[in-house]
């Protein structure tokens, strides 16, 4: 296990466009791309990050990073002024308690645990702490996220800068109202799921054609890539692109009224509808 790196952080105003250290509480999955994210856009070095969760098992993706990583959660409080809690929601109120006495009004903490409220968070910290949420989604592993974030009462335009400055190392990052934060999820976390059921599907129609089955996965998700791309860097609705591609009587128009008899656009708006209602239930609204 990787040790302490040594002693307190700078503060933030001496830190430049990014914190000299960033801590982690919670050490899995999204933890791990997030500071895979930060290390490899070269936003804070690897040795300037410090993780702390209960066991080893998650703790050597950071070690294998070069990152510094601890079992004490309190050790995280002292050694960083930018804290990413990235627990389980269930677990989160108990980890906030036992760091509670090492909060300060230097740090910045952001919490990734879906379904627990600013306000929430705000009433387990020390008054006037400085809280926001994140919600990344599945792609952040691979840098290419989805994410946005909502900042508490006391964060103000600077802190919540310097955190969207850090989050693009993880892909596209905006800055929403709190209530969005169940939409992203409908939107863009269970969106994921939605994206490669059409790209299985959209394979699967070329392999019933003929087509082997991997060469088939593949072009589809370079399909899905490139018309994303398309549409971020032009800036265009995608009706626009649509329409592009579409030319009277030719192959795309048929195909398209077979998506339309089958029900796709309402089938798409209903499951993200069902998705952001399941995340409020979940979220007790």
């Amino acid at each position: 296990m990787g040790g302490r790196g040594g002693g307190q952080c700078d503060k933030m105003a001496a830190a430049g466009p990014a914190p000299r250290r960033v801590g982690f509480v919670g050490a899995g999955r999204m933890a791990g791309a997030i500071a895979q994210g930060l290390v490899r856009a070269g936003k804070v070095e690897a040795q300037h990050i410090l993780a702390s969760a209960p066991t080893d098992r998650n703790l050597c993706h950071f070690q294998a990073l070069g990152c510094q990583t601890t079992h004490s959660n309190q050790e995280v409080l002292q050694s960083c002024l930018l804290v990413i809690f990235a627990t389980k929601p269930h677990i989160l109120p108990a980890v906030l308690a036992e760091v509670a006495p090492m909060v300060t009004a230097e740090h910045i903490l952001v919490s990734v645990a879906a379904g627990v409220s600013l306000s929430t968070l705000e009433e387990l910290l020390p008054p006037h702490t400085r809280v926001l949420r994140v919600l990344p989604n599945l792609p952040c592993i691979v840098q290419e996220g989805a994410i946005v974030m909502t900042r508490g009462r006391h964060v103000g335009s600077s802190e919540a800068k310097l955190l969207q400055h850090l989050l693009e190392a993880c892909g596209r990052c905006e800055e929403v109202p709190e209530a969005y934060i169940d939409i992203h999820t409908g939107l863009s976390g269970s969106g994921v799921a939605f994206v490669c059921t059409f790209s299985e599907a959209l394979a699967e129609g070329a392999v019933k054609m003929g087509m082997p089955s991997g060469l088939a996965h593949r072009i589809a998700a370079q399909t899905l890539l490139g018309t994303a791309k398309m549409l971020l860097h032009e800036g265009q609705h995608p009706a626009q692109l649509r329409s592009d591609v579409c030319t009277p009587g030719g192959t795309t128009m048929y195909g398209l009224h077979a998506l339309e008899r089958g029900g796709l656009r309402a089938a798409t708006m209903s499951a993200v509808e069902a998705a952001t209602c399941r995340a409020k239930e979940l979220s007790g609204k």
